[in-house]
């Protein structure tokens, strides 16, 4: 197939608009924990902080989520993108590639890409910790 100058510049607009919308870089700001819009699921909470691009393209998101004792937010799984999970409140069980840690305040854990994972509030409390996702695909 053959296209003139005239075809093509008349394509190129609509080629152009069924592009993806760039994400946008994230810009330097705050984040006060009362200003973060509440989403209950039952017992449980999250907190979306923010989701975005660094200067240099690198996808990063990052979340809060309040669980309740004895639950886990998911089953274990896994995926391309690398995690960290932080600690802040209560005492979690997370597990990784079949290794169970408990994990305290202040605690981090690391989710290298691909490996088995999962994690659950294992205390009597509810549990408050953050979840960042390092390279996860644009939603």
């Amino acid at each position: 197939m053959t296209l003139s100058r005239r075809e093509l510049a008349a394509l190129l607009p609509a080629l152009a608009a069924a592009a993806p919308a760039p994400v946008s870089t994230l810009p330097s700001t705050t984040f006060p924990f009362e200003n973060l819009k509440v989403k209950e699921n039952g017992e449980n909470r999250s907190r979306d902080v923010f989701d975005g691009l660094t200067h240099s393209g690198f996808h990063i998101d990052m979340h809060e989520t309040e669980l309740a004792p004895g639950k886990a937010p998911h089953g274990s799984h896994h995926h391309e993108h690398e995690e960290l999970i932080m600690i802040r409140q209560g005492i979690m069980e997370v597990t990784i590639a079949g290794k169970s840690t408990r994990l305290g305040p202040g605690s981090v854990a690391y989710v290298a890409s691909n490996e088995e994972h999962g994690w659950r509030n294992v205390g009597d409390t509810q549990a408050h910790y953050f979840v960042m996702a390092l390279g996860r695909p644009n939603k």
